[in-house]
């Protein structure tokens, strides 16, 4: 059999095996993946022109093939943890090390409440979230909880930022890895996020490039879809990409992943 006959055949098994056909093309998306919902993207500041895209999971993406994933072109994971003091989300250990096994760099996410210190918050993280050499930096979530049945409290955009600064010393010093900040617009705006010095963002931007919605701040990954459709996962999922090209996401996992 011709080589390339035989690499095609393994291709259709592969991609067979993640059990759904690949999503409709949506104009702006790389190829592979899809949107229930898309958003009108328009121009050259479009998910599309980034080399390097990822997923954010939760324990509502129950069924996640990770090698299916990995060959529809995700290449890290962002993995929900914890919230607050008290709750560990229940598909943690089941995300993180299906992602390990299918290669795809991954590491956990803390949701952020107002009704606890950071000193808890932070030792909650680290008692439920073990270091791990390969792994991406911890992740800090940090935006409003108008919904919460537990802390719908909003403090000023000072004790935010001490907030973040506070979790993020204490999680770097056990990882040895600084956390990237996590971020919706109205969060970033109203506590001027920015601030917070020493520290990497993730910034949520659905409808519009982060040099429109975000202009003059920088940015490490961009959550540019919450209703993303790819084979090998049931359903919508979050979508993100890396500000970088294949090179620079290289030296950047050589920096960055913990040791």
């Amino acid at each position: 059999m011709r080589p390339h006959r035989l690499l095609f055949l393994l291709i259709f098994v592969l991609l067979s095996a993640c059990g759904s056909r690949a999503p409709d093309y949506v104009p702006g998306l790389p190829r592979q993946f899809g949107d229930a919902a898309p958003y009108d993207w328009r121009g050259r500041n479009v998910p599309a022109a980034y080399a390097i895209h990822g997923v954010d999971v939760a324990r509502y993406q129950s069924n996640v093939d990770w090698y299916g994933l990995r060959a529809h072109g995700v290449r890290f994971a962002f993995v929900k943890a914890t919230e607050g003091g008290d709750y560990v989300d229940p598909m943690l250990g089941r995300h993180l090390s299906a992602a390990r096994a299918a290669g795809v760099p991954s590491s956990g996410y803390h949701y952020y409440y107002f009704c606890r210190t950071a000193q808890e918050q932070a030792a909650w993280f680290i008692a439920n979230v073990p270091r791990r050499a390969g792994d991406l930096p911890p992740v800090l979530d940090m935006e409003w909880t108008p919904t919460s049945k537990t802390c719908r409290r909003r403090p000023p955009a000072e004790e935010v930022r001490q907030d973040a600064a506070t979790f993020a010393s204490i999680v770097t010093a056990y990882y040895g890895q600084k956390p990237i900040i996590y971020s919706t617009v109205d969060f970033f705006r109203d506590n001027e996020m920015w601030r917070v010095p020493g520290v990497e963002f993730w910034l949520r931007s659905v409808a519009g490039h982060p040099s429109e919605v975000h202009p003059g701040h920088d940015w490490t990954f961009w959550q540019y879809t919450g209703t993303g459709l790819i084979p090998g996962v049931e359903g919508r999922i979050d979508i993100n990409a890396f500000r970088g090209s294949e090179q620079e996401w290289a030296t950047w996992l050589a920096l960055r992943q913990q040791r």
